[in-house]
């Protein structure tokens, strides 16, 4: 007599009430961890390391903010000569100050007292934004590259980022940066290269890239 073969249960359905209670339980454990955070400020985050992404996170930032209507100010260093998607995109966004600081790589500008002054007046710039209080997030992007090169003072600029309004959030981007910088950080993300497009012979893609 032939047996009958028993029913296949998948495995996604094979306790689906155990899975449930797992994931109440999870649930009761997110739910009390993010209520024992009980501090709301601003906060300073740092995108550093040699990888591809750091102010592609900014940019990111930057449109999340303004979609929830909040004032952002972005400074750029060091990129000055470039064209790129998000300095064309930024001007839709009403609720986004854009300034970009610097005349291209010092490759190319070949400059060093332009270069140092470019940067200054950047610095200025981001630091009357944070000053304010009227902007709930600045972005200074390629800002670390500036303070490796010294165009600017790493101690000063840690200093105004410690001491920055309360309500206020700066992101900072740019590989290498300073142990003052990452010291006076809340956040701080370290972008490792695996691999990189350009290494193979691939030119920089628009739209990814710049």
């Amino acid at each position: 007599m032939s047996q009958t073969a028993p029913p296949v249960v998948h495995p996604l359905h094979d306790d689906v009430e155990a899975h449930n209670e797992r994931m109440r339980k999870l649930k009761e454990k997110q739910d009390a961890e993010v209520r024992s955070k009980t501090i709301r400020r601003g906060v300073v985050v740092v995108h550093t390391g040699d990888g591809k992404g750091k102010s592609t996170a900014a940019f990111g930032v930057a449109l999340r903010a303004a979609g929830h209507g909040q004032r952002v100010a972005v400074v750029q260093f060091i990129k000055g000569t470039w064209k790129t998607g998000e300095q064309a995109a930024l001007t839709r966004f009403p609720e986004i100050t854009h300034v970009v600081s610097g005349d291209g790589f010092t490759w190319n500008t070949q400059d060093l007292a332009q270069d140092i002054a470019s940067a200054q007046q950047g610095w200025q710039q981001a630091r009357a934004f944070i000053a304010s209080g009227e902007f709930d997030v600045v972005i200074v992007d390629e800002l670390n590259i500036a303070l490796r090169y010294g165009y600017l003072d790493a101690d000063e600029v840690a200093l105004v980022l410690r001491d920055k309004p309360e309500q206020v959030s700066v992101v900072v981007t740019g590989r290498g940066a300073p142990r003052q910088i990452i010291d006076v950080a809340d956040t701080v993300t370290e972008h490792t290269l695996v691999k990189h497009a350009y290494e193979a012979g691939i030119r920089a893609r628009k739209g990814v890239e710049f």
